[in-house]
């Protein structure tokens, strides 16, 4: 029997921007073995290696560079590739970044939602649109319990701080606009820290340690003790798909904010987490070396997603051991044989749709 999600969107336009990093990457792959016609709209990808190259994500897909700083780019995309669902993933995403750049942060990750807001506003063919944001948006009082969808929105540094505001600029839109389109719906998707094959960006757990790995050297954690909500890529993205396909069928029932996490012992430690990758992979070398003068990060963190679990039928699939042997597996495989990305890629993708049924 044929997956629903299948079902769904095949022949659908979906318009994903940020195709060229991780999380776009992988989700513009899902989407291209559902059958949807699938347009990117992205900056060039900013590691090397990556993602978008190393498994040939632009194939059979139309590959757009731009900035959605730019609001005349992003407009001349949509109005060129009228889409029927929106899945707004670009942004600046790194916490420490942020400190070095706090106003690229802001450009991109408030007035960038701002911009592709705006033109899907000015689109009539749109009918969903989720907006990416993350479990870094709430107000963080560093405590055990998850943060729910109707927590105060807050953020100490520039990145969290600048998706608080990206979470306010969406429902501004929500609210002033969706009603002019009967049917509209727009909503945020927050989710938890990621891991999975194809990763490599900077001052990131899981791609450090595959740095180290692949070059024998150690790898220091600074912060061994912040605990995490850490889950595998597909999880979160299966939550977005589901999310838009609701958004399409039900529109502002759907509408606003939805948390995507894990299980909650699978909010664990930095450190841990770190060890147990090593143990996975079966070599590795960790250094624990806490400072005190590194930049401000939360010391928990952790989501309720009750509402995505009772609403969208959505829940966590993999537990953490899993996330953990899928990511280890395709970095094994990449780099035993870089030609074997993009097949692992659609492999896990078939795999998780096999295990999940929606």
């Amino acid at each position: 029997m044929e997956h629903p999600l299948a079902t769904f969107y095949r022949g659908k336009t979906v318009l994903v921007t940020g195709h060229t990093g991780f999380k776009g990457g992988w989700l513009a792959a899902w989407l291209k073995l559902l059958g949807a016609r699938v347009i990117g709209y992205a900056l060039e990808p900013d590691t090397e290696p990556n993602l978008f190259r190393v498994a040939a994500i632009a194939d059979g897909m139309v590959s757009l560079r731009g900035d959605i700083r730019d609001l005349d780019a992003v407009t001349t995309a949509f109005r060129r590739y009228p889409p029927d669902i929106v899945i707004h993933n670009a942004a600046q995403a790194l916490v420490r970044r942020s400190y070095r750049a706090p106003v690229e942060t802001y450009e991109t990750n408030v007035m960038g939602t701002v911009h592709v807001l705006e033109a899907a506003r000015q689109t009539p063919s749109v009918r969903a649109i989720v907006v990416v944001t993350s479990d870094k948006c709430y107000q963080n009082r560093d405590e055990s319990t998850g943060y729910q969808e109707s927590d105060p929105l807050g953020g100490y540094d520039p990145y969290s701080s600048s998706k608080a505001c990206a979470e306010l600029v969406t429902a501004a839109y929500r609210q002033s606009f969706a009603a002019e389109r009967q049917g509209l719906g727009i909503a945020s998707a927050r989710a938890g820290n990621v891991i999975g094959g194809g990763d490599w960006a900077e001052d990131r757990l899981v791609p450090d340690l595959v740095r180290g790995i692949a070059s024998g050297s150690p790898v220091t954690i600074r912060r061994p003790d912040a605990v995490r909500p850490w889950q595998h890529v597909l999880e979160p993205l299966r939550g977005y798909l589901q999310l838009a396909h609701c958004l399409w069928q039900h529109g502002p029932a759907y509408a606003g904010p939805w948390n995507f996490g894990p299980r909650d012992e699978d909010a664990i430690t930095v450190a841990d987490l770190a060890r147990r990758l090593i143990a996975r992979w079966g070599e590795g070398q960790l250094t624990i070396q806490p400072n005190p003068e590194a930049p401000h990060e939360s010391s928990s963190l952790r989501l309720d997603t009750t509402k995505a679990r009772s609403r969208l039928g959505w829940h966590p699939v993999l537990d953490l051991d899993q996330a953990l042997a899928w990511s280890a597996e395709w970095y094994r495989a990449y780099y035993r044989n870089p030609a074997s990305a993009g097949t692992g890629l659609d492999a896990q993708i078939e795999r998780a749709m096999q295990t999940v049924p929606v």
